[in-house]
C-alpha cells in the first residue's frame, strides 16, 4: 500500500498540510557490486527503496518489511549510515511531507528483485556503475551509504 493507513487518517483531518514524517531508505547491495533499485510508478523516477514507518515500528524493523514489500527481496540491516532531515516536498496528489530519514546499508540475502506491490512499475539490480538518473538526493545517501564505516552520519 502506497500511503499507511495512520497517514491517511491524518490526512482526512489536516488535508494536504505539511507532515513531519519518519522515511527510512534503503542502500540494498548484493555480493556483485549491484544496488537495488525501484522506480516509482507516480512518477517515474528511479529511487533507492524507501519507505515510512509505522507507528511504533523498530526503523530496522521496517525497513526490511519495506524492502520486501516493494520488491520481494529479502534483506539485512547491516548498518544506520545516515540521518538526514530533507526539505519539505509535495507529491503528485498534492500532500506535503517532511521527513526525517534514516538511511540503512543493507545486504541481499535472497529472493528474486521484482515489481512486489504497486508503489513501483519496475525494479532491478544496477551496476555502481551504471545507474539510471537518480534524484541528488537519493545520490547523497547513496553516496553516504557506500563510504559508511558502521558509524552513522549526521547531515550538519
Amino acid at each position: 500500500m502506497p500511503t499507511p493507513d495512520f497517514i491517511l487518517e491524518l490526512r482526512k483531518k489536516i488535508g494536504h498540510d505539511l507532515l513531519w514524517l519518519p522515511g527510512t531508505t534503503a542502500v540494498v547491495l548484493d555480493g556483485e557490486g549491484r544496488v537495488l533499485l525501484g522506480r516509482r510508478a507516480d512518477n517515474g523516477v528511479w529511487t533507492l527503496i524507501t519507505g515510512i514507518l509505522e507507528p511504533g515500528e523498530q526503523p530496522a524493523v521496517g525497513m526490511v518489511r519495506e524492502i520486501y514489500e516493494e520488491t520481494s527481496v529479502v534483506a539485512e540491516v547491516e548498518h544506520l549510515a545516515e540521518v538526514y532531515a530533507g526539505g519539505p516536498m509535495e507529491f503528485v496528489n498534492g500532500d506535503r511531507a517532511q521527513f526525517l530519514t534514516l538511511t540503512f546499508r543493507c545486504r541481499y540475502v535472497s529472493g528474486e528483485a521484482r515489481v512486489n506491490d504497486d508503489e513501483s512499475s519496475e525494479v532491478g539490480w544496477f551496476p555502481l556503475d551504471d545507474l539510471p538518473p537518480l534524484p541528488a538526493y537519493h545520490q547523497d545517501r547513496l553516496q553516504a551509504a557506500l563510504r559508511s564505516s558502521g558509524v552513522p552520519e549526521f547531515v550538519r
